[in-house]
């Protein structure tokens, strides 16, 4: 608590909403207010101790996620009593600012590529609302005209890799497979999207019938969410080496999802513009399939990822299967209790 010359007194308080309840005040100012985890009882808390006063609230904060109240203040004609204002790296820079120019001139090449986040830290613009993880722009750069997919039916020698995303009712089964190459590149060689309802012993006969064609299939990372490891054991069973089931945790799927943009936007990842038939009266385009997935910035600083309704993101998830399947992935955290 800082004492003022006039009397008044500056108190600053923990990040909890009791702690306000009971106060009258004439002023509160909440910094950050964007990324505090229950901002919407902070915020209930702060209007009753302003109440009877005619007090003030001021809030500031860098756009994050579009879930709170900070979004709602400046975009929703509910909350159009506040002033605003929207302060970005040109009203922030030297001689204006203290912004230094060599400063952000480090920032522009460490956001190349990353536009949302230069516009989210930059431009302070909620940039995340409805952005696709991977823009257009950036599949665009990645499709060679020079590669073909090559057809189930033929044998192929080299170093090859796997991802299975697994559905049935509501979402499609879809296998990628990539080639390795020498140079640390990664082609797209095979894709297979099954019909809704196709059984699992159907996807496994045929991957079991790649394989054997194929022979140097190194690894196959595959979707066990809300499945098991019995479909792991089940391909394992059936001779199909280098199985391993991976669960779709919120940290695992942002994982996938950057290894998977990184390789793209370092130009290691190939692919030509191709279609996909599913069925005699459905086709998906490849390109647009990888445009299909969005993300959110959570509070607390992780990403949510989702997609459209109406579509589907199997065809994304395989290829970050595949992809991931070139490195060694992070060890999920769990809680063991160990006996004394």
């Amino acid at each position: 608590m800082v004492q003022l010359t006039n009397g008044s007194t500056i108190q600053a308080f923990p990040n909890q909403p009791t702690n306000l309840r009971g106060f009258t005040l004439h002023a509160v100012y909440a910094d950050e207010f964007g990324w505090i985890p229950n901002d919407q009882e902070m915020y209930d808390a702060i209007l009753f101790t302003l109440a009877t006063t005619s007090g003030k609230f001021i809030c500031t904060s860098t756009p994050g996620a579009t879930d709170t109240i900070f979004y709602k203040i400046h975009t929703q004609p509910q909350y159009n009593a506040f002033a605003k204002s929207h302060v970005t790296w040109q009203q922030a820079l030297e001689p204006n600012g203290p912004m230094k120019q060599k400063w952000l001139e480090a920032r522009k090449t460490e956001y190349e590529g990353d536009p949302w986040r230069w516009k989210r830290e930059l431009e302070a613009e909620f940039a995340e609302d409805q952005a696709t993880w991977l823009p257009l722009a950036l599949i665009t750069k990645c499709i060679d005209s020079q590669l073909e997919l090559w057809n189930e039916g033929n044998t192929h020698r080299g170093t090859f890799f796997a991802g299975l995303d697994l559905g049935k009712h509501q979402d499609h089964s879809a296998l990628t497979v990539i080639e390795q190459k020498e140079d640390n590149t990664q082609q797209l060689r095979h894709i297979k999207v099954w019909p809704l309802e196709t059984k699992y012993a159907a996807v496994v006969g045929y991957i079991k019938t790649l394989s054997d064609r194929w022979q140097t299939i190194e690894k196959i990372r595959v979707d066990i969410t809300g499945i098991g490891e019995y479909i792991v054991e089940d391909m394992k069973n059936g001779d199909i080496e280098n199985v391993e089931g991976i669960t779709f945790t919120a940290t695992r799927k942002q994982e996938l999802a950057s290894i998977l943009k990184q390789r793209m936007l370092n130009g290691n990842y190939k692919f030509p513009y191709a279609d996909i038939h599913i069925s005699p009266t459905k086709t998906l385009n490849y390109a647009t399939e990888l445009n299909t997935e969005r993300f959110e910035f959570k509070k607390d600083g992780t990403l949510r990822f989702n997609h459209p309704q109406n579509q589907h993101d199997d065809i994304f998830w395989s290829a970050a299967l595949a992809l991931s399947c070139t490195v060694k992935l992070t060890p999920e955290l769990y809680l063991a209790v160990m006996p004394t």
